[in-house]
C-alpha cells in the first residue's frame, strides 16, 4: 500500500479553485451531484416553492464543496501571465 494521499480533484492551473476530476471517484461524485440537482428539481418544483429548492441546491453544493476540500488539492490562488500575442488588448 502507499502512502501518498490520491487527489480526486487537482488545483487549477490559473486562478482558484478546483480542475476537472483526475479519477474515477471524482467522476462520481461530479454525475451524483448533477443527479441530485435533477432530483430536487423533479421533486421540488422551483417556480412554486423557489426557498425550498434554494436551500436543498445550497445543501448539494456544501456537501460538493466539502468533499473537494477533503479529496482535493488545497486551493490557492495561481496567476500565470498572460503572453503578450494572446493579450485581448494590446
Amino acid at each position: 500500500m502507499s502512502d501518498k494521499k490520491t487527489i480526486w480533484f487537482p488545483a487549477k492551473e490559473t486562478g482558484i479553485g478546483w480542475a476537472k476530476p483526475t479519477v474515477w471517484q471524482g467522476w462520481f461524485v461530479q454525475v451524483s451531484y448533477l443527479l441530485s440537482l435533477v432530483l430536487i428539481s423533479y421533486t421540488v418544483d422551483p417556480k412554486v416553492e423557489l426557498l425550498s429548492w434554494s436551500l436543498w441546491a445550497a445543501l448539494s453544493t456544501i456537501v460538493l464543496i466539502v468533499i473537494y476540500y477533503l479529496k482535493g488539492e488545497a486551493p490557492n490562488w495561481k496567476l500565470k501571465p498572460i503572453e503578450k500575442e494572446k493579450r485581448k488588448f494590446k
